[in-house]
């Protein structure tokens, strides 16, 4: 179980690398396509620093507004409050403050910049559909979330991410509008080289969404490994978790207020009619790993 937690962070900073290499590289390209020097690298920084500040900042407000969430009270909702106090104080974090989520779905998020200003929401089909030990696996699982700091993490990776494609995608368009064309000619030392280099920053510009959406996915996927394997030990009953997995496979009800800016969150992929299998370029390009092999890796804990 330690192994793999330990598997785990290590793929985290990894793919964290690749993400502000990433961000680096496209900032760089700009520079010598645009004959600017260092100034696309600048610029790429300035992007991710602003965007970064702001997704910090009112992320979870986001998030929570677009889900249509509801704050609810103890008096509200006592089973639900009482195992997020206990389990927090296990991890020894605050309270988060509880949400509910109108949604016949069953599935659940955590948000919130830091354990100090985290939030904790579950779907009414969540609570409706667990009994007290898969709620209690389930609600492991998303403050495990909140003591890694998985927002942060995730927020700062798809930032990265997010500025390099941003960047690239502008000077892509401004290239096909006439905005950089000509710029080719007017260095004086051109030749093979200059043809070589122009063409790999602009093989890079076009390739940059694909490399980063697959660095995104890829964070996003290996912190649900981590957060399953932490929820489990924080609840000491991985049976708990394994069993809310095996009725979210078989949920019939597909998320309505779920999009792609947010999928990323929950606790199962949100958006997918259950009893269709996950093809490759499918399980490529999702934000979750498949629930037959989360539940494979609880089982093997």
């Amino acid at each position: 179980m330690y192994e793999q937690i330990a598997a785990n962070k290590r793929k985290t900073v990894v793919l964290f690398v690749l993400a502000v290499l990433l961000l680096g590289a496209v900032g760089y390209a700009l520079g010598l396509l645009t004959q600017s020097g260092p100034t696309g690298l600048v610029i790429a920084v300035i992007v991710a620093i602003a965007m970064s500040v702001g997704s910090y900042l009112y992320g979870d407000r986001i998030v929570l507004a677009s889900t249509r969430a509801r704050e609810v009270s103890p008096e509200e909702a006592p089973r639900l409050h009482n195992l997020v106090e206990g389990l927090s104080i296990a991890a020894g974090v605050p309270k988060p403050r509880v949400w509910i989520v109108p949604e016949a779905a069953p599935n659940a998020f955590a948000t919130g910049r830091d354990p100090e200003h985290s939030h904790v929401a579950v779907t009414q089909g969540l609570l409706d559909s667990m009994n007290r030990v898969e709620l209690e696996g389930v609600l492991g699982h998303e403050l495990s979330h909140v003591v890694d700091r998985d927002i942060l993490v995730g927020t700062v990776v798809a930032t990265l991410v997010g500025a390099a494609v941003l960047l690239a995608e502008f000077f892509m368009r401004m290239w096909w509008w006439g905005g950089f064309r000509g710029r080719r000619g007017d260095d004086s030392g051109g030749g093979p080289l200059t043809l070589v280099i122009f063409a790999v920053g602009f093989l890079l510009l076009i390739l940059a969404p694909i490399f980063g959406q697959l660095i995104r996915l890829a964070v996003s996927r290996n912190r649900e490994y981590l957060a399953d394997a932490q929820g489990a030990m924080l609840t000491r009953y991985p049976p708990g978790l394994i069993s809310a997995l095996e009725k979210l496979r078989t949920a019939p009800t597909a998320m309505r207020s779920a999009n792609n800016a947010t999928a990323h969150l929950w606790l199962n992929q949100p958006s997918r009619v259950e009893g269709e299998r996950m093809g490759a370029m499918e399980r490529l390009f999702s934000t979750h790993p498949p629930l037959e092999d989360r539940i494979r890796r609880l089982e093997e804990m």
